[in-house]
């Protein structure tokens, strides 16, 4: 049984850093992600990690300012965010299932974790 709960968030202002973490357990075996929801809009792909954590993609939108990862017995998924900007305010979710943008291809979420970016 795969269980995922995130924590970390918290309120920051622009330019800070945050890192966000999911415990996981029985994932070892699947792709792991980071996704957000903002109020009023769909849930969006953030960051991604593949099953033998070799392989790693980011959203346009954050790259070269997160950085996805895991430790080594896939116990702790990581999102170190640098950079933060108001409109990275979101409920941040883990993920766990397919290597894939879409949060329909993850069948095992997280509660979320609140991030918000004062300006």
């Amino acid at each position: 049984q795969v269980r995922l709960a995130e924590s970390g968030g918290g309120l920051v202002q622009a330019g800070d850093s945050l890192r966000l973490t999911c415990a996981a357990s029985g994932a070892t075996m699947y792709a792991m992600g980071w996704f957000r929801q903002a109020p009023g809009k769909e849930r969006e792909f953030v960051a991604m990690i593949s099953y033998n954590n070799q392989n790693t993609y980011y959203a346009d939108s954050v790259k070269g300012r997160f950085t996805i990862s895991t430790d080594n017995a896939k116990n702790f998924l990581y999102l170190r965010m640098n950079s933060l900007k108001p409109e990275d305010t979101a409920v941040y979710y883990c993920a766990a299932g397919h290597y894939d943008t879409s949060p329909d291809m993850y069948n095992h979420w997280g509660q979320g974790t609140q991030v918000t970016v004062s300006s």
